[in-house]
C-alpha cells in the first residue's frame, strides 16, 4: 500500500510539473493551485509577483523534529515575508503546516497546525493584517520528499506561505 501511495504521488507530481512547463500557469507552495504572477513582456519577474516572492523571499520555513518554534533563520525569512506582504497589499496568504511521516496522523495534523499558527502569528506581529492570513494543517499528508530518511524528513517539516491575489484586508 505504501508503494502505491508513493507511486501515485510521484505521478501526480510529474503531471503537475509538466503542466506548469507548458504555460498552464504558475504553481506555488505545495497545493498546486494556479496563481497570477505578474510577468512583464520580456519574461522577467517583477518584485510584486508571486514568482519573485517564492524565488527571492522564500515561501517556506523549516522546523526541527517535533517543534513548532522558529529558528533564527526562520525568523529572518518570515520578517522578509512580512515586509513583502506589507508592500503588496493586494495579496492574501494561506499558511500550510506540514510534518514528516514519523508519528500518527492525528499527532502530525496537530503539529502542522501549531507550525502554521506560529508562522501566521509571527506575520501578524510584524504588521500583516490577520484578515489577510489563514492557516491550514496537512500533517504528513503532503510530503515533498518521499523517503524514510532524515534528509527527506527535514524538507517535510515545514510551513509554506501560499499567496493568492485579492481578498486583502
Amino acid at each position: 500500500m505504501k508503494t502505491l501511495v508513493k507511486t501515485l504521488l510521484l505521478i501526480t507530481g510529474l503531471v503537475m510539473a509538466a503542466c506548469s512547463r507548458e504555460g498552464g500557469g504558475m504553481f506555488g507552495g505545495d497545493s498546486g493551485a494556479g496563481y497570477d504572477a505578474v510577468l512583464p513582456d520580456d519574461g522577467g519577474v517583477t518584485p510584486e509577483s508571486v514568482a519573485y516572492f517564492q524565488s527571492t523571499i522564500g515561501d517556506r520555513v523549516l522546523f526541527a523534529v517535533d517543534q513548532s518554534t522558529l529558528s533564527p533563520e526562520g525568523r529572518t525569512l518570515l520578517a522578509d515575508q512580512a515586509d513583502w506582504l506589507l508592500q503588496n497589499v493586494g495579496y492574501s496568504a494561506i499558511v500550510e503546516g506540514h510534518a514528516d511521516e514519523q508519528g500518527t496522523r492525528e499527532y502530525n495534523l496537530a503539529l502542522g497546525a501549531r507550525r502554521a499558527s506560529t508562522v501566521r502569528e509571527f506575520l501578524i506581529s510584524r504588521g500583516v493584517s490577520a484578515a489577510r492570513l489563514r492557516s491550514v494543517s496537512y500533517g504528513k499528508e503532503r510530503p515533498i520528499e518521499l523517503c524514510s530518511d532524515e534528509i527527506c524528513y527535514r524538507q517535510n517539516r515545514r510551513a509554506v506561505t501560499v499567496l493568492s491575489a485579492g481578498l486583502s484586508g
